[in-house]
């Protein structure tokens, strides 16, 4: 677990030794990483947008082709969360076949039912900037029959806006000296910030519970 989040905090550290070690490979595990964070209903716990702004500024040094790299990230984006859909449309319903199972509970499916209820399919786009919640939407959308060709849309737009936001703005201001010196505080800032919506619909949950 520490070292997980070592990971996480210092992924520019990491990201650049991969890059010295495996060269071209590295898109090949960029793409296994964000294609596996979206499209594994158990994997949420990989770094997603610390390694995209990560990507963004170490394309500014020039040691990854920043287009490449949005295109491959890109792609492993719309694939995972396509894949994550499909496991929730033929898997879900048998995961949830029973009142409580070891990873889920009918509680977390109406409450996540409700949700799509109250925002709609534009969840698919805004659950892309939440860290945990990127990785169930397309699994409770799979398990709600949420037409294929309207998932697919948001998808789309989606993994562009999340993709293109976080890659481009590291490549951006990555490599300003204040950053690069104080990664690990950007990285838990963009987290925090990742997860104020989460933070504030359980706030509002409980407050109206109570």
């Amino acid at each position: 677990m520490n070292k997980l989040i070592d990971i996480i905090l210092h992924v520019d550290k990491y990201l650049i030794q991969i890059v010295q070690q495996y060269s071209t490979l590295t898109y090949g595990l960029l793409f296994l990483i964000i294609f596996l964070e979206t499209g594994v209903v158990i994997a949420p716990f990989l770094p997603g947008d610390s390694l995209l702004f990560a990507v963004g500024a170490l394309s500014a040094t020039g040691a990854l082709d920043i287009y490449f790299s949005f295109l491959i990230i890109f792609i492993a984006a719309v694939l995972g969360d396509t894949v994550n859909y499909h496991i929730g449309k033929y898997i879900g319903p048998r995961v949830f076949k029973s009142k409580n199972s070891f990873l889920f509970h009918q509680e977390h499916l109406q409450r996540a039912e409700n949700f799509y209820k109250k925002y709609g399919a534009k969840t698919i786009i805004l659950a892309r900037f939440i860290p945990i919640i990127r990785t169930f939407a397309p699994f409770v959308a799979g398990i709600g029959r949420m037409s294929y060709k309207r998932f697919l849309a948001y998808n789309v737009i989606g993994g562009l806006l999340w993709t293109g936001f976080f890659i481009f703005l590291g490549y951006l201001f990555g490599n300003i000296s204040f950053v690069k010196e104080n990664f690990s505080l950007v990285v838990i800032a963009i987290i925090i910030i990742s997860f104020i919506p989460v933070i504030k619909e359980v706030y509002w949950h409980y407050w109206k519970k109570n």
